[in-house]
């Protein structure tokens, strides 16, 4: 199972890369594989507010219909539209090409509840 460092996770197996006051977010290489073939993403829209613990995306696999909860608060500035028509990214590189959606995050964002590599990986073993 692959855990990269340098990127902070939550307990519901999303990722969050922190560039500044912008987060990049996906899901983990354990939701994906657990997850099984995706054929479909619903990505939120560019200049959606998204609440952290809200449902923002939805994704569809061979297995089942599954909701993506945001991690952070604050606005979508960018979507990975790639995968429009290719949602496989997710399983094939589901830190890279397989990212979901970008934030701009709210100014009293705290980050305090999301979970180092290290812990991620002591919640999930």
């Amino acid at each position: 199972m692959n855990i990269p460092e340098g990127l902070r996770y939550t307990r519901q197996h999303e990722w969050v890369l922190i560039d500044g006051e912008s987060a990049r977010i996906g899901i983990t290489d354990l939701a994906q594989d657990a997850l099984g073939n995706i054929v479909h993403v619903q990505l939120p829209t560019v200049g959606q507010s998204v609440s952290s613990g809200a449902s923002v995306v939805e994704v569809e696999s061979s297995k089942s219909v599954s909701d993506i909860y945001s991690p952070v608060s604050g606005s979508v500035v960018l979507v990975n539209e790639s995968l429009a028509t290719q949602p496989g990214l997710v399983n094939s590189d589901p830190y890279g090409s397989g990212w979901l959606y970008e934030v701009q995050m709210s100014y009293d964002e705290t980050l305090e509840g999301l979970l180092t590599a290290s812990e991620y990986r002591a919640i999930v073993s």
